[in-house]
């Protein structure tokens, strides 16, 4: 198990600058958090003060709007990391985090870190580096909203998570993205109803088989055309 633990965190953005010394004495600092699904690690405005990686599980991150409705930001899974934001921005949270499944993380407090960069570089930029990620990749989402109408933004959700998350199959890639059709229509920001009716279209043709919390994408190309 141990074992597993630090393959998983080595492939994180924190750790894979790191020679095994660094990232011994690094990992020396994380402490372990055990989620049941469905239960809340932090709410949007609480105060930050650690980062997490996810060992195991999924976790989603969301911000809830002025009426009380949810808006996912994102689905994360092993290896992947969050809450970094308030290490070089100590406001509140910006966002909930919430356990998808039952999940295993690992948490490193900013107090322990800000000494351990300051002595290894490499780990500020690797930071930088994922938070630039996410902003691109924030860029990317609001762009699909203006200019993509919603089968191609399922589509284009779809393909996301099956690169994180995908196992091929003798049948397709298998995607067990873990959510209610309720949770993917918040991913994509649409209604459940017009989700399921592109998700719908695309079984129809061919393209994919819908499964319960999971799909088996059946023509992967077809869906990137479709995407784009």
């Amino acid at each position: 198990m141990v074992d597993e633990t630090n393959e998983v965190l080595r492939k994180a953005p924190l750790f894979e600058a790191l020679d095994e010394e660094g990232a011994a004495a690094l990992r020396a600092s994380v402490s372990e958090v055990r989620l049941g699904r469905g239960q809340t690690l932090f709410s949007e405005g609480d105060e930050g003060d650690r980062l997490y990686v996810i060992l195991g599980g999924k976790v989603k991150l969301t911000r809830a709007a002025v009426d009380g409705r949810e808006n996912l930001l994102s689905v994360l899974g092993p290896s992947e990391m969050f809450g970094e934001l308030s290490l070089f921005d100590p406001r509140p949270r910006t966002a909930s985090a919430i356990a998808v499944t039952d999940a295993v993380l690992a948490g490193l407090g900013h107090d322990d870190l800000r000494p351990f960069i300051a002595q290894q570089p490499q780990v500020s930029l690797q930071l930088l580096k994922a938070l630039a990620s996410r902003l691109r990749r924030t860029n990317d989402v609001m762009s699909d909203l203006v200019f993509t109408d919603v089968p191609g933004r399922v589509a284009g959700q779809l393909l996301d998570l099956a690169d994180r998350f995908g196992k091929e199959g003798e049948d397709g890639l298998h995607v067990h993205h873990d959510l209610t059709q309720e949770e993917l229509a918040q991913l994509v920001g649409a209604s459940r109803e017009t989700v399921n009716k592109a998700l719908a279209e695309f079984a129809l043709r061919g393209w994919l088989r819908i499964e319960a919390k999971a799909v088996v994408l059946l023509d992967v190309e077809r869906m990137r055309r479709r995407a784009r």
